[in-house]
């Protein structure tokens, strides 16, 4: 164990806790306090919570100091920036937050962090890359605090069966930060009654993990492995549908088996040997357009975005999702509900007319969508926001008749909508391929840009109409494809489209 040699006499040892919501940071806070005062040391602790669960931490202040004859300390309510002590981060990007802020300096303070990741809402809100890069925290840490602490603590307390406020204890019991004894914060931990047993092995793991300075290799975004075609997928349709992808090139093989195995996920065999259809078309024209120079790059884009296109998100498609039981036991596990503990799942739904009307038989949903009339009569009636628990029989059963359209799924208005928009793009692509073969890659890609349903799918729908109004512009130039990227980069930026204004711009102005 180390001591703080910036705990001068006299002066209080300060810690700051940044927690989120659910993950015991008002355990941990008591915790800390109660092991001061077993101790006879004054100590007192205060927080100022966070906007929100996942859009701002919970922030926990400690100071405490050791008994003076006759004289009652007065403590901060609040940390001053470079003056603090110990900082404890729930997970990594909260120890980042913190070095921003000035809490933690090289000369002063202890830092101790989880290296897992909770991803904040304005990580994942945007349709692009947003998520933060975990790399750039650890060095950050390394060169602004005193000494870190830095391991897996979230993984730690799933193993013990706790929750991560237990291993942070150890930990910060094993640095050495505080002048107390082991016994003193297992004995704080035990009087806790409830749990106790599990709480002391989080602790144990932590204080054995004092030492520890490491960040696992956290990806941004996770490692793509393509399948291999399986030998016998054990039903003779399924099994005709892999034969047809073997004529194809070789690295080709993972990209359309992936896509195949989406598609007939999201609806059956026939869909799937239709995705096959649209695939083999593509690549024959890919051959024609020379793409064996570029690796059949043309192909793989589109095998991977024509599955994403016919696997389209619908209300449907939403109902399976959360009635499946795979949903329950996730939800189970990720909350920590043991068994024989009741659950409860409560979802909200908000349809609109439009989503209703889309579920309806095409032919009917068209005439309806047309009469302005019956679309406000249908949205009184189901545009209102409606709370439905899965988990009750009731709410369970509005769900599975939703999902069980799935076999009339392709009769549907949306569906029919849907198939419209991918011919009208693909033929786009292969209007472009021969003469300009990354422009026409770039189409492909564009399609990225539509996802979701109902007011989500109509503003990705919007910028895709944007990005590929820049195709007449870009149809001569070499470097197409690199400005398509571009567009569609910038279009995945922001919510309001003003960096994709600024793209589009420069597009048009380009042979101005």
């Amino acid at each position: 164990m180390q001591a703080n040699p910036a705990a001068a006499p006299g002066k209080p040892i300060s810690i700051a806790i940044l927690a989120m919501g659910g993950q015991g940071g008002g355990v941990l806070a008591d915790w800390i306090v109660s092991v001061a005062e077993v101790n006879g040391w004054h100590a007192q602790s205060t927080s100022v919570p966070g906007v929100a669960q996942r859009t701002g931490a919970t922030l926990y202040y400690i100071e405490m100091l050791p008994p003076r004859e006759g004289q009652v300390p007065v403590f901060a309510l609040m940390p001053t920036p470079g003056d603090v002590d110990v900082v404890i981060a729930s997970e990594l990007m909260e120890a980042g937050r913190s070095v921003l802020r000035g809490l933690v300096t090289p000369d002063k303070t202890l830092l101790i962090t989880s290296t897992h990741r909770a991803y904040a809402v304005a990580e994942k809100e945007k349709p692009g890359q947003s998520i933060g890069d975990p790399q750039a925290v650890h060095a950050a840490a390394g060169i602004s605090a005193r000494r870190v602490i830095a391991c897996d603590l979230d993984n730690l307390a799933r193993i013990s069966d706790t929750v991560i406020s237990a291993p942070i204890l150890g930990a910060l019991a094993g640095s050495g930060a505080l002048p107390f004894a082991r016994a003193s914060f297992e004995q704080v931990i035990a009087a806790g009654g409830k749990g106790t047993a599990a709480s002391l092995n989080g602790f144990a793991a932590g204080f054995s993990r004092a030492d520890t300075n490491e960040l696992p290799l956290l990806r941004i975004s996770p490692q793509k492995v393509l399948p291999a075609l399986p030998g016998d997928s054990g039903h003779p349709a399924l099994n005709a549908l892999v034969s047809r992808i073997q004529p194809f090139p070789e690295p080709l093989h993972g990209i359309i088996f992936a896509g195949l195995r989406r598609v007939v996920d999201y609806q059956d065999v026939a869909y799937g040997a239709e995705y096959l259809d649209r695939v083999t078309a593509l690549h024959a024209g890919d051959i024609d357009a020379g793409g064996q120079v570029h690796g059949y790059a043309f192909t793989a884009t589109a095998a991977k975005y024509l599955a994403n296109a016919m696997a389209y998100d619908d209300v449907i498609g939403v109902a399976d999702v959360k009635t499946a039981a795979r949903r329950f036991h996730r939800v189970a596990r990720d909350v920590g509900a043991a068994s024989g503990h009741e659950l409860e799942i409560t979802e909200f739904m908000h349809p609109g007319a439009e989503e209703m009307v889309r579920l309806l038989p095409a032919g009917l949903g068209r005439k309806l969508s047309r009469n302005p009339v019956w679309m406000k009569r249908i949205d009184r009636l189901v545009n209102r926001g409606r709370r439905i628990e899965t988990t009750s029989i009731r709410g369970f059963v509005q769900l599975y008749l939703i999902s069980a359209l799935r076999p009339w799924r392709r009769k549907l208005l949306r569906h029919s909508e849907e198939m419209a928009h991918v011919e009208a793009w693909l033929a786009l692509a292969r209007q472009h391929l021969a003469s300009n073969y990354r422009l026409a890659e770039g189409i492909i890609t564009a399609r990225r840009l539509i996802k979701g349903y109902s007011d989500t799918h109509a503003h990705g729908l919007s910028k895709y109409d944007r990005v590929l109004s820049a195709v007449p512009a870009l149809a001569s130039r070499d470097d197409a494809g690199a400005w398509m990227s571009r567009l569609v980069t910038a279009a995945l930026k922001d919510e309001d489209g003003t960096l994709l204004d600024g793209a589009l711009q420069t597009v048009w102005s380009l042979d101005a």
